[in-house]
């Protein structure tokens, strides 16, 4: 009929995946308030809850990192997060914790401690940092703030391969920091990343630059004999990379096992 108009349904997109990442305000008193606050306001909504401990930006607040504060917030994060109404599927949202590439290796190995000691479900690695390298050449170079993108790429990434190594393999981690190709990205995952998050490149090149990345990651995958990105994860560390590989292939044989059993 005139006036009247019609129009395809509109196909359903997949659900994309909402992290919260909670911090610490710059006038707070208290040590873990603003991260309770926060979990217990914004958890429900979240699919993982990240617990930032890292800005570079909020005085005093790496000093969380440290072995006790670090304990004692993660001990609290956790209780308030187990205090979360489950969702349909019965499960609360994973507890995640964001470290600095500024932090020597006792302070690493403190925190790989607290974390497996603790449960914490994986580690974002890493934020911004507050060092300034020689290479820098921009007049804004000397500003406070964190320092991201390129300057700090390998620096993160020897970060996660700390963490991977100090965990023996066995805790998520979320590679950050100056990855702008599939190489890097590549870089990220066989220093231990599962998972690999951009920031600054999407200021310069905007969301296109996943696909880019993707692509250009699919192809570094199969011209090294890898059909997934699991398969890529932690090829920098051959004793934990080949006993994890293993184990996932005796895994699938038994699955196999008892579906033909069945």
């Amino acid at each position: 009929r005139p006036g009247l108009f019609f129009f395809p349904p509109i196909s359903p997109q997949p659900r994309s995946l909402l992290g919260v990442n909670l911090g610490k305000n710059k006038t707070s008193t208290k040590e873990t308030e603003d991260y309770e606050i926060g979990i217990e306001k914004l958890g429900k909504y979240a699919d993982y809850l990240v617990i930032n401990i890292s800005s570079p930006n909020t005085p005093g607040l790496r000093n969380l990192q440290q072995n006790e504060p670090i304990r004692r917030l993660l001990k609290v994060g956790i209780q308030k997060r187990d205090e979360l109404p489950r969702d349909s599927s019965g499960k609360r949202p994973p507890l995640f914790v964001k470290i600095a590439p500024d932090l020597d290796n006792s302070e690493m190995e403190d925190i790989a401690k607290a974390v497996i000691e603790l449960g914490i479900d994986g580690m974002l690695v890493t934020n911004t940092s507050n060092q300034r390298p020689s290479t820098l050449i921009s007049d804004n170079s000397i500003e406070a703030g964190g320092l991201s993108g390129s300057p700090i790429r390998e620096t993160s990434t020897e970060c996660i391969r700390k963490m991977y190594k100090l965990t023996n393999g066995n805790v998520f981690i979320i590679g950050i920091g100056g990855v702008g190709t599939g190489r890097e990205a590549f870089e990220k995952l066989a220093a231990g990343a599962s998972l690999v998050q951009i920031y600054s490149r999407m200021t310069y090149e905007g969301p296109g630059v996943v696909s880019r990345i993707r692509k250009e990651l699919s192809e570094i995958l199969l011209q090294n004999g890898h059909r997934e990105v699991i398969d890529a994860v932690g090829l920098d560390h051959p004793d934990i990379y080949w006993d994890k590989k293993m184990s996932r292939a005796k895994k699938s044989l038994e699955n196999e096992k008892v579906f033909t059993d069945f």
